[in-house]
């Protein structure tokens, strides 16, 4: 498997779960590069993804188990790919630029 690179604040990681989750990076080839605490703004990237994610759609339900969170995520993800207006492609969705290149 190729090396990836996780950028994590050890701040916002419980101690007791910092072992735990070296190990688990170890085992898979996964590099991890802790942040400065307080500087966000070095994983700018992810922290606006947890954003979105949590205010998208965590925040929106009472999730009763695993599965339930799995579909959630599922159908959020397929709007937030497909369905939703992309900057980066003119403000259109990506369902729509694909049409246009038909």
């Amino acid at each position: 498997a190729p090396n990836t690179s996780v950028k994590s604040s050890l701040s916002a990681m419980h101690a007791s779960s910092v072992g735990q989750r070296m190990k688990w990076a170890v085992k898979r080839g996964v590099t991890i590069q802790h942040i400065q605490p307080g500087q966000p703004q070095q994983n700018a990237y992810i922290e606006r993804y947890n954003r979105t994610v949590r205010h998208e759609w965590l925040d929106q339900y009472i999730i009763e188990s695993i599965e339930e969170a799995q579909d959630y995520a599922t159908q959020w993800l397929w709007t937030y790919n497909n369905d939703r207006p992309n900057m980066g492609i003119g403000g259109i969705t990506p369902a729509m630029k694909l049409k246009m290149a038909a």
